[in-house]
Order: C-alpha cells, then structure tokens, then sequence
C-alpha cells in the first residue's frame, strides 16, 4: 500500500478542478496546469478534496498510485502557492541582472551569458548575487534553476559558480608544496 497515495488531496479556496478521464486540469489564481494521468490510477472528488486509487493491484500500478498523488498535490500547491528556487553567485565580478524578458549574467567568461527568460516561469534578482525562480510548475521551475546552474556549476577548490541556496559545496584542499 502506498502511504503516500493515501492520503487524499485537499483543494484550497480558489483552485478549481476539472476531471476529465485521465486528464486533470487544475486552476488558481497564478495559472492553469494539465496533467494527463497513467492508465493504472483513477481520480475521485470526495468531500472537497481528491484522492487517487490504483485500478489493480499490480506493482505498476502501486508505483503510480503515489506518483499520481504527488503530481496533482504539487499541480495544487503550484496554482495556488507557487514554487520558487533560490540561487546564489559566488565569485569576484560573478553578477547576474534580470530585466523580465532576458537573465543577463556575468561570470568570468570572456562574453556575458543571456538566458531568455520562459513565459511560464518569473525570474528575479533581489541582488546581483542572488537569483530567485518562481513559478506554478514544480518541475519547470526545477528545471530553469538546473539549466541556470549549469552555466558555471560550483567548483571545488574556490567555490566559485552558481548554487543553490541550500546546496553545500565540499571544499578540496589545494596543492602542497
């Protein structure tokens, strides 16, 4: 039994649920979100909240029993809350500069890198050390971070590149002499 997909779903005020088939379309006040549902689970309104249920009792469909609840738990949370992902610059003359539409960000290459921000995701710099990504979509906010990281991912000796903000770098000794 998944404990995970047991535990049902509630829906806060201002998020609309639409059900149709294996499709679920969720709706708040920071957008729309579709998710198309493996086969193997069924979704149930019950009592203002929802809740998943495996059609069979095979391991697939166990598997995608929590997988499911988790999708539209985070579908919920996104429409409503939002995600965000926190990153920090480490590093002399390291600067990042968001104007809406583009991330331009300085980090020791001969050229300025620009990142064209994505439609459905927010970015912001607070400070030009700081980058903060926010959006409705779990995954997509995720996934602008990781692209952003990658740029010039933390290196072990200085600690110099992009990491997140609750990411811990573990430092190498240098040379000996």
């Amino acid at each position: 039994m998944s404990r995970i997909g047991k535990k049902p779903i509630p829906i806060p005020a201002g998020v609309e649920v639409a059900i149709e088939g294996q499709q679920a379309r969720v709706k708040g006040r920071l957008g729309e979100l579709v998710q198309e549902l493996p086969r193997e689970v069924e979704l149930v309104r019950e009592d203002g909240a929802l809740r998943v249920r495996p059609r069979t009792d095979s391991k697939r469909a166990r598997a995608m029993w929590g997988l499911a609840r988790s999708l539209l738990a985070n579908m919920v949370q996104g429409v409503s809350e939002g995600f965000t992902r926190e990153l920090e610059i480490q590093g002399v003359g390291y600067r990042a500069q968001c104007d809406g539409k583009y991330l331009r960000l300085q980090l020791g290459y001969s050229h300025d890198i620009i990142y064209a921000v994505p439609p459905d995701v927010t970015i912001a710099t607070p400070q030009p050390n700081r980058i903060v990504v926010s959006g409705a979509d779990k995954q997509r906010v995720g996934q602008v971070a990781a692209e952003i990281r990658a740029f010039r991912k933390p290196e072990p000796y200085k600690g110099k590149g992009i990491r997140y903000a609750d990411e811990v770098v573990l430092r190498k000794e240098g040379k000996k002499k």
